[in-house]
């Protein structure tokens, strides 16, 4: 019998390679594919591990959470910003704990912060082929997991030390947990997806659980067995991910809030508020605590001075969001991050719903397109409508999504090769892939401009090639030069990607210099100065904290520069400790020596606090004014001012807190 199909399935029941399989240079096909399972793996490995502490401490917001995590366990268990546990990151601890436990195993260091964030990315990588492949096909499985592998979100994010990385590789687990499930109707593997889920939780809140409904309504309408079993499985499911995650909720409930550090974020010091408020639907519907004006993170009537832009491609908004809406997720940064295979993954979902049609309603390659489209689709929402502060980079949760899809849909239509439905979907796919890759090169259209015409050309010729084509021999070499065509701009900027530091709060992919205007962002915020002489006073001291000064990201500098507990007054953005008579009480009591007020960076453009920008004639509210409401305690500054002696030290006025009587 002829085989006539790319592969069986890796499902086959024998395990056993069927005698007529084709064979190329002395392998069987399914060998290939064991080696091509290599090659991706170490390929991703490679790629994202390659000089990774080009990134240096990249976000040091939560650098110095992991710093502080690799050296005291209290700190490692809540998410401290700093050594003696007086405020939290604004989210959850997960991350805090890979990179914190990294630290303590082989010392702080970038690459011991950074590497399992790489690791991740391999991880997620074989996961998302596991899940196809048990379904589809190890092609399909192998196109899945490149797809995913060349995202330049993913090569962004995944050598970042942002939460996002251990979010996402958690989700991916639960849609891989629950495509087996799919297979047996396995109540331990749907558990096994909700204790994922719980964790993703602990991750990143709310956006970790985004994943949920497209896992059970796959398993509700898939799973081969009666109804009743799926809703009791379903039940056991969410139980799983109610115990994962709500040890730690409890935890915090139960640790006494006054040897506990203060949740971040949070407006009376409880997890839940949190979760609910700040990193929950307050950012969905931009009521954002602390955050003045709502929207995408800025108020309405605020404008960036003059001489001070954001990436060249970034969109209209707070770091690059751009407007809320449909095409949210095609425009600005959000579009270059994430959406190059987005238009064929959405067509992939309806092509395989379409081939799938008449199949029994346990098809296990139909739920494995709810799980992946159902995810697509709800984050998708999600993210653009949101009116809350929304950072590019957000878009990673739907990244496996988008290259599931891909993966199942392409192998659907080359099964189904035979029909106009297989070659005209072929077509399909690798049009929507090459021609959406030209249209956002062509907003970059100064970068390596031939890229995008060639990327053009070849995914037109190939796409007819597969529409129009009867012989089976040459439709392998159309598809497979339109696949690589179709890959060929969202790998370009990938690789652009990594070959760039990325610093700050909200760095962006591709070329050179792309998120220069964040890095300088950053520094307004106080990150990116560096004063040796400051350091070495607060590497003298021998209080509790060397010293306090306004915000997180600043004190996480200043802890990362001189390897001592900083507090954080205000946390990220107007968290309400310490109160003066709380901080009255630390400096008396002697715990904090220094108190710092860090000069800002004078920027191109921008003005002085509460001058208007040179030559910004638009109005509205400056830079600098909306700064000087972003965390700290102006009461706090005033009493220090008052009863302290002010000594510049490099860039810093630095009050010596010791000679209060």
């Amino acid at each position: 019998m002829t085989v006539t199909t790319i592969e069986p399935p890796i499902t086959d029941p024998s395990g056993q390679e069927p005698v007529d399989q084709p064979r190329f240079c002395g392998l069987s096909q399914r060998a290939w594919e064991r080696i091509g399972l290599i090659v991706l793996l170490a390929g991703t490995a490679f790629a994202y591990l390659w000089n990774i502490t080009i990134n240096g401490m990249g976000n040091t917001f939560y650098a110095g959470a992991a710093w502080a995590g690799s050296k005291n366990w209290e700190a490692l268990l809540f998410g401290s910003v700093d050594t003696g546990n007086f405020i939290t990151v604004d989210k959850p601890p997960v991350s805090q704990w890979v990179m914190g436990l990294s630290g303590q195993i082989f010392g702080f260091s970038s690459a011991s912060m950074l590497v399992p964030q790489a690791l991740m990315a391999v991880a997620a990588v074989a996961l998302l082929y596991g899940a196809v492949s048990r379904v589809s096909s190890r092609g399909a499985g192998l196109l899945a997991g490149t797809v995913l592998a060349v995202m330049p979100v993913a090569a962004l994010m995944f050598r970042f030390n942002n939460p996002d990385a251990v979010m996402v590789l958690l989700m991916m687990a639960g849609a891989y947990c629950t495509i087996r499930a799919l297979q047996k109707a396995s109540p331990a593997w749907f558990a096994l997806a909700g204790v994922a889920l719980g964790f993703a939780f602990l991750a990143k809140m709310l956006e970790g659980l985004m994943v949920l409904p497209a896992l059970g309504i796959a398993y509700l309408i898939v799973a081969p067995t009666t109804l009743r079993k799926r809703i009791l499985h379903s039940a056991g499911a969410l139980a799983a991910l109610v115990v994962s995650s709500g040890w730690y909720v409890l935890l915090t409930i139960l640790w006494p809030a006054s040897s506990r550090p203060y949740m971040a974020g949070s407006t009376d010091n409880s997890f839940m508020n949190l979760v609910l408020g700040y990193n929950g639907f307050a950012r969905i519907l931009g009521r954002n605590h602390g955050m003045p004006g709502g929207g995408h993170g800025m108020p309405e009537n605020f404008h960036l001075p003059k001489g001070f832009e954001l990436p060249h491609h970034a969109g209209h908004g707070g770091f690059g969001a751009g407007a809320t809406g449909v095409s949210r997720l095609f425009n600005g940064e959000i579009g270059f991050e994430i959406s190059w295979l987005l238009p064929a993954a959405l067509l992939s979902f309806v092509l395989v719903l379409i081939a799938r049609g008449r199949s029994p309603r346990t098809d296990l390659v139909r739920g494995a397109a709810i799980v992946f489209g159902l995810w697509l689709l709800v984050d998708g929402a999600v993210f653009s409508y949101m009116n809350g502060m929304f950072h590019a980079y957000y878009s990673l949760a739907v990244a496996p999504a988008i290259a599931g899809l891909v993966g199942l849909g392409v192998h659907e239509m080359w099964s189904a090769r035979d029909r106009a439905l297989g070659r005209y979907g072929s077509a399909a796919l690798v049009l929507a892939a090459g021609v959406w890759g030209f249209v956002l090169l062509q907003r970059n259209s100064g970068w390596f401009p031939w890229l995008r015409w060639v990327i053009l050309v070849v995914t037109i010729l190939a796409a007819v090639a597969l529409a129009v084509s009867s012989m089976r021999r040459f439709s392998v070499g159309f598809m497979a030069l339109g696949l690589v065509a179709g890959l060929a701009g969202s790998t370009a900027y990938a690789v652009a990607t990594l070959g760039q530091p990325h610093t700050g709060g909200s760095p962006s992919v591709g070329p050179a210099d792309s998120d220069a205007g964040m890095r300088a962002f950053a520094a307004f915020f106080g990150e990116g100065s560096h004063n040796p002489a400051l350091d070495a006073m607060l590497g003298a001291t021998h209080t509790k904290w060397s010293a306090a000064i306004d915000r997180s990201s600043s004190a996480a500098a200043l802890e990362l520069s001189s390897d001592t507990a900083v507090m954080a007054i205000g946390g990220f953005m107007n968290d309400p400790v310490p109160t003066l008579a709380q901080f009255q009480d630390y400096v008396r009591n002697h715990e904090v020596t220094y108190y710092i007020v860090q000069a800002r960076p004078n920027l191109p453009g921008m003005p002085q606090p509460g001058k208007p920008a040179k030559g910004d004639a638009r109005g509205g509210e400056n830079f600098s004014a909306m700064l000087d409401r972003f965390g700290g305690h102006q009461d706090i500054a005033d009493w220090v001012a008052a009863h302290f002696t002010p000594t510049t030290v490099g860039s810093a006025t630095v009050y010596d807190l010791t000679k209060y009587h």
